[in-house]
């Protein structure tokens, strides 16, 4: 009997060791929870409910109302009456709502409004004034409008275009605005438009 009670595990692992192993992945799996937990709340915290934030717009100081999934073009006509960037497709693909984002463009209709928040926003109606943009002089000049749907996001873009290819050329200027469509078919007086840009700035 005495040998019995003397014999090691056959496995080599004892009875206490197991419970301390069982111990120790409780422990282990209750502090996971804890922290999945945790990040469940700060997550819902700054995910969640309306909060104010200032947005840099054409150069003035807006402070707006969003929630997490306001989008920017949803700020823009509806809390800043800027109504250039207009709502036709809700994927970005026409171009409609195309307005300039630290000088890039981008459709402020798949843009939430909290990612630009410490960005420089620029609407089409910094484009007009006493001293218009020569692309909108250009788009006048050219009669590169009809509804008008599609004319600010064009016009955007044509700028945006310009000012990082100064110098393109009528084939250029087609593939760098296949982004924008134009259900008027007013593409050719467009790219007018844009060419009579560049030549004048040649000039």
């Amino acid at each position: 009997m005495r040998d019995l009670q003397e014999r090691p595990p056959a496995s080599g692992f004892s009875r206490r060791e197991f419970l301390k192993g069982s111990s120790a992945v409780a422990a282990a799996s209750l502090a996971t929870q804890e922290a999945i937990g945790q990040e469940k709340e700060q997550r819902a915290a700054v995910t969640s409910g309306w909060t104010e934030i200032t947005l840099d717009v054409n150069g003035v100081k807006e402070k707006v109302k969003v929630e997490p999934r306001t989008t920017l073009l949803e700020v823009l006509r509806y809390q800043l009456d800027l109504t250039g960037a207009k709502p036709v497709s809700l994927d970005g693909s026409s171009g409609c709502s195309t307005v300039l984002v630290d000088g890039k463009p981008i459709s402020a209709s798949t843009t939430l409004a909290v990612a630009v928040k410490d960005k420089k926003i620029r609407t089409v109606e910094s484009f007009g004034g006493p001293h218009p943009d020569p692309v909108c002089t250009a788009f006048v000049e050219y009669d590169a409008q009809q509804c008008g749907f599609c004319t600010p996001g064009f016009v955007v873009a044509v700028r945006a275009f310009l000012d990082k290819n100064p110098d393109a050329t009528e084939e250029e200027i087609r593939s760098g605005l296949n982004g924008n469509l134009c259900r008027c078919g007013t593409y050719a007086q467009i790219v007018q438009a844009a060419l009579d840009v560049v030549q004048s700035t040649e000039q």
